[in-house]
């Protein structure tokens, strides 16, 4: 009528469904409600230095009577050590900080340029871009010199380990009075933030042109850098712009689009009728 292992499987069937019965949940605490766990979820997000007696107390300030035990079921649980202390630490230092990095951009006529770009951590702001085929270790020192003369209160500059700075370069940052700081081999996540901005105008700007030569790369980059530091809205600067945007208000008029970077981009300003 029917094979063994059809036997062994209705077997197996039913000893689960007798272990499901067995195991239904008869007595214990009642549920907290859904609101109450999204609450402790939210409070262990903002808070990955808070343990469970923490959340509890708080919890209890609120007028909110549960478990501690409860209180620790259903806490987020971080993938890895919390970092709220050295986000903290960059964002106390992000005026001191200024970033640097080469990138190299290739042009109709296949000549390979080198791009020199600097920015600062606090405002993500571009404070200089210079452009050569040869750069030296004179040349970047004397583009540090430019970017940094008028700029104030730059006291730490993070670069990578490219021979192209030089003796030359650091006599320049000591003269400056900024200490460099020098990324790990091979280590580019250490320098980050210059990382992503070479990410966004290759994305933006650069992937979507092809250059002539020197000097309309640097016409191009100009435009680009101009964009970036007035109009683009960051996340993480709340959504404002490095050099941060006014909010014009609804009564000011019509809203109009003003092409930027050549038309890659547009603004949207308020303009009266």
């Amino acid at each position: 009528m029917v094979r063994p292992e059809t036997v062994v499987r209705w077997h197996r069937r039913g000893f689960r469904l007798y272990w499901a019965w067995k195991s239904r949940r008869r007595w214990g605490r009642p549920a907290i409600g859904r609101d109450l766990r999204d609450l402790i979820r939210q409070m262990s997000r903002a808070n990955p230095l808070w343990g469970a007696p923490r959340i509890h107390g708080e919890l209890l300030k609120l007028g909110l009577t549960v478990s501690q035990a409860t209180v620790s079921k259903y806490m987020v649980r971080p993938r890895r050590p919390p970092s709220q202390a050295w986000r903290t630490f960059l964002k106390n230092h992000g005026p001191d900080l200024i970033a640097l990095d080469f990138f190299t951009v290739p042009t109709a006529t296949f000549r390979v340029l080198f791009v020199l770009v600097m920015l600062t951590h606090s405002r993500r702001r571009l404070v200089h871009l210079n452009v050569a085929e040869h750069p030296t270790a004179e040349w970047t020192a004397r583009q540090l010199l430019e970017a940094c003369a008028l700029e104030e209160g730059h006291r730490y500059l993070i670069r990578d380990r490219d021979q192209v700075y030089g003796e030359r370069f650091s006599r320049q940052a000591k003269t400056l009075d900024i200490r460099e700081t020098v990324i790990a081999p091979r280590s580019p996540w250490q320098n980050a933030y210059a990382e992503r901005v070479i990410g966004s105008i290759r994305r933006e700007c650069l992937d979507h042109v092809v250059v002539i030569g020197e000097r309309h790369l640097k016409r191009i980059l100009s435009e680009y850098v101009d964009y970036y530091n007035r109009t683009r809205t960051h996340l993480s600067l709340a959504k404002d712009a490095p050099e941060p945007r006014s909010v014009q208000p609804p009564r000011q008029g019509r809203v109009v689009e003003v092409p930027r970077v050549g038309g890659l981009h547009q603004e949207y300003l308020r303009k009266a009728a």
